[in-house]
């Protein structure tokens, strides 16, 4: 038998091509300076193709099949060893072009300063952009003291994106400040803590933040910073913290983010390979790939 699957896998991994006319691009960030706990997400990238390998294309559940799915791989940006504030113009003259040719882009962070140029290069004049954050914290702290991987939700503020075209969900007790939260408040940021989105769903409450993104927008970036998750299911995330979502809801919510229409990119950040046990990270943000897929196959 040519297709017995003893002598061959069919992975995740494999729906990666050199295709430039795939409907899905996905090119890595590895950005690891600037952030607030030094490590090495600069690893995320190389390390989620690999985990890619081990994920089949195929949900029993749902029965949804992705092998029919392609996705052009751009390789990886060149801004291992570039802050914060100089990496802005080469991201976005990497994911730019993606954005434009392709229905769906997959940003692989890197630290969670990509996303700022994640949005820019979505929309540069920064009026039909909408972003939905997942992610424990804010990212509101202040730029005086520079761009890093705590203020890019700040500085894309202070670049000139409304309030009104944020919304954050899956915020955690004493992952944040007063100050920052009051900036989101003033800002008219959209907000939903951990406990709403356990009470009501991450997915219900993602559906009700993109409704109001889609409202306002006409294009939506989405950033999933990995330390949405429960601590104990993501030792891969320095910022994560007891409390957070589980890595199911992290998958549903995921899956449902990325059937609407109005989002064209998202970024996965602050998986630092270097951290993780058994692979339990890399194999959620493999997951998480598959999920993204999934999502966009059923628009």
């Amino acid at each position: 038998m040519t297709d017995s699957d003893c002598r061959s896998w069919f992975s995740a991994a494999d729906l990666l091509t050199q295709d430039r006319t795939a409907p899905i691009a996905l090119i890595g960030a590895p950005l690891g300076l600037g952030s607030i706990t030094p490590g090495r997400c600069d690893l995320a990238p190389e390390t989620v193709r690999a985990a890619m390998k081990r994920m089949s294309v195929y949900d029993v559940e749902t029965e949804t099949d992705l092998s029919e799915v392609r996705i052009f791989d751009a390789g990886d940006a060149d801004i291992r060893d570039v802050e914060p504030a100089g990496a802005l113009a080469p991201l976005v003259a990497c994911i730019s072009p993606l954005t434009k040719k392709h229905a769906l882009t997959i940003v692989l962070g890197g630290n969670n300063a990509v996303t700022r140029p994640c949005v820019h290069a979505l929309d540069p004049t920064l009026t039909r952009v909408g972003v939905l954050t997942l992610d424990a914290h804010f990212d509101l702290r202040d730029t005086d003291c520079g761009l890093t991987n705590g203020n890019p939700i700040q500085a894309l503020l202070e670049d000139g994106l409304p309030g009104a075209h944020i919304a954050q969900i899956g915020l955690l007790p004493f992952a944040n400040t007063k100050k920052a939260h009051n900036k989101a408040k003033d800002a008219g940021i959209y907000v939903a803590t951990a406990a709403a989105c356990k009470a009501q769903g991450l997915a219900a409450i993602a559906k009700n933040a993109l409704a109001r993104l889609a409202s306002r927008c006409d294009v939506i970036h989405v950033d999933f910073d990995i330390d949405i998750v429960e601590r104990a299911h993501m030792p891969g995330a320095p910022g994560a913290r007891p409390g957070g979502v589980s890595p199911q809801e992290f998958f549903d919510a995921t899956r449902l983010i990325c059937a609407h229409p109005k989002v064209r990119s998202v970024d996965l950040t602050e998986f630092d390979p270097s951290l993780d046990v058994a692979a339990i990270s890399a194999l959620t943000a493999a997951r998480w790939v598959c999920e993204v897929l999934a999502g966009f196959q059923k628009r």
